[in-house]
């Protein structure tokens, strides 16, 4: 090999080597970005009403402990198909449930032909948010490809894609989706980040029904006396409902009496007495 030779092939493995380490440096910059990210996600966790209004601990901790690592797998899943038949006014929804927050989800989609309308949501207990807003798109001219990252968990990702514009044309999709699970040093420290945020939420909430519970103590109390005093009461009052009903049960009595002494005696000054008629 001439000397020439050996510059040349040297200057190819240096260019092999500087490709290589520029492609690691992008890798750990996204795994850099993806954990910060997570981080941040994690850091604003907060508990969803329902969690906290749960009659027992069990679902708030399975949403902080996040994925059991002793059956935790971090391979990719995919879910991909091709030529998916989307009819003239109609859509097609794919939708694939997260349940590891820090997950990546990668997509690539590509039609025959025509474009298609294209949208990606996630949908949670809390609402539903717009991950890619809903548009058409020429992915018949070329792949339309997306990446995000999944923070808050449990929630399902719909990918649609919508033909209801078109009058006239069936539509062919394929699709592949790939759902990367964090890294196990990702979920553990996320799994920090939602506990202290968890614990932060749940003192609060703590502090707030003490307050409530003082009142409602208060309260009941008060009521408890107001209870007793209408009893003591009512006590009374049946006492001087029973003297006024003695009193009306004689008064009848007596004025029915009076009664039959108005009519007998108006009948006599009217009709005179018995005996006076029977001198005559």
């Amino acid at each position: 090999m001439t000397a020439k030779e050996v510059k040349e092939v040297a200057a190819t493995t240096a260019e092999s080597d500087n490709t290589a380490t520029t492609e690691e440096e992008a890798v750990d910059l996204e795994a850099k970005a993806i954990a910060e990210a997570m981080q941040s996600a994690d850091a604003s966790y907060v508990p969803s009403p329902s969690l906290l209004s749960a009659d027992d601990s069990a679902p708030l901790l399975a949403q902080v402990d996040g994925p059991d690592l002793t059956a935790f797998n971090s391979k990719p899943n995919v879910y991909q198909a091709k030529a998916v038949p989307v009819h003239l006014r109609a859509k097609l929804e794919i939708p694939i449930h997260v349940s590891a927050g820090g997950s990546v989800v990668e997509y690539e989609i590509i039609t025959d032909l025509y474009d298609i309308g294209f949208g990606v949501t996630a949908e949670r207990e809390e609402g539903v948010t717009n991950v890619k807003e809903k548009s058409r798109v020429d992915s018949h001219l070329e792949p339309v490809t997306g990446k995000f990252l999944v923070g808050s968990v449990p929630c399902a990702l719909v990918f649609s894609f919508d033909n209801e514009y078109s009058w006239f044309r069936e539509k062919k999709v394929s699709y592949k989706i790939i759902v990367t699970p964090p890294k196990v040093e990702n979920v553990l420290t996320g799994r920090r980040l939602r506990a202290k945020k968890a614990l932060e939420a749940v003192k609060k909430d703590h502090a707030e029904m003490d307050e409530r519970y003082e009142s409602a103590v208060q309260k009941r109390s008060e009521l408890e006396d107001a209870i007793l005093h209408l009893e003591k009461e009512l006590v009374e009052k049946k006492k001087s409902m029973d003297v006024v009903v003695k009193e009306e049960q004689w008064l009848e009595k007596k004025m029915a009496v009076r009664d039959e002494q108005v009519t007998l005696l108006s009948q006599r000054l009217k009709n005179g007495w018995a005996d006076e008629k029977s001198e005559d």
